[in-house]
């Protein structure tokens, strides 16, 4: 497991990509899972903008989500007082065989993007999850059919951040930087609310959320954050080895990403 890094430096890039995010782009929003790490971004753009999220967040629902999920989702948009967008997405064959998820909750938000216009789209991806996610960049740039030019990305060096031409939006990734001890000590430290999903009952919890059709328990008996530190920094096992997306072959995930796929 990968060494404690400094949460204060962490927390400073993170504040420093979604503040450039929001001076840059004009109609900016955010996708959100009710997971650990998006929720741990909103609270990183509460603190980055004053006790608020100053822009829309998106939950991209399949309509078979865990009824914690959506327990999470209803109470802490009220308390965040989060101008929430739900769009729904179809369960249907796609190329990553998994017919819950995969490209078909990319296209519903490609549905929205174009009713919205959202020129930047926040999305807490995180290096270390998975090899494909290891190439984005802070600010990657889709194209006009919502493709990902892994190969060709724009240099990024120091704080620099290129401009972006022919785009139909650019993903921000203010979360790339850490990893999955990392967030747990921050929610940890920020008191952050947490979906109930992640701790165990009758020994098993999840470590990876998607919907209730892809995404399987783990046994543990982590009944809090402190068991969750302590287990992981033992563990040999991915994070991501209980979503089947991940369980697909390495260029199935990579032709996903490239078209799209969050």
């Amino acid at each position: 497991m990968a060494e404690f890094q400094d949460l204060t430096k962490l927390e400073e890039k993170s504040v420093y990509v979604l503040r450039e995010a929001k001076a840059r782009f004009k109609n900016l929003a955010a996708l959100w899972s009710m997971g650990k790490d998006s929720t741990a971004m909103l609270a990183i753009a509460r603190k980055a903008f004053f006790g608020r999220v100053p822009f829309p967040v998106i939950h991209i629902d399949n309509g078979i989500d865990f009824p914690e999920t959506y327990e999470f989702r209803k109470r802490l948009a009220k308390e965040w007082d989060l101008d929430l967008i739900v769009v729904k997405s179809v369960i249907k064959d796609d190329i990553s065989g998994i017919k819950c998820c995969g490209a078909n909750k990319t296209d519903a938000l490609k549905g929205l993007l174009d009713t919205r216009g959202f020129d930047g789209l926040i999305v807490s991806i995180r290096r270390d999850e998975h090899g494909i996610r290891a190439k984005e960049r802070y600010f990657s740039p889709r194209d006009k059919e919502f493709k990902w030019n892994y190969k060709e990305q724009p240099p990024e060096v120091w704080e620099y951040t290129s401009r972006f031409e022919d785009t139909s939006h650019v993903r921000i990734h203010p979360l790339l930087q850490w990893n999955e001890v990392d967030i747990w000590r921050y929610l940890r430290q920020e008191e952050v609310p947490i979906n109930p999903l992640y701790f165990s009952r009758e020994g098993k919890r999840y470590r990876s959320l998607g919907c209730t059709q892809c995404t399987v328990s783990v046994q543990s008996g982590a009944a809090n954050i402190d068991d969750i530190i302590s287990e992981l920094q033992k563990t040999g096992t991915a994070e991501r080895s209980g979503r089947m997306q991940d369980k697909e072959q390495e260029n199935v995930m990579q032709r996903l990403r490239a078209l799209g796929y969050m």
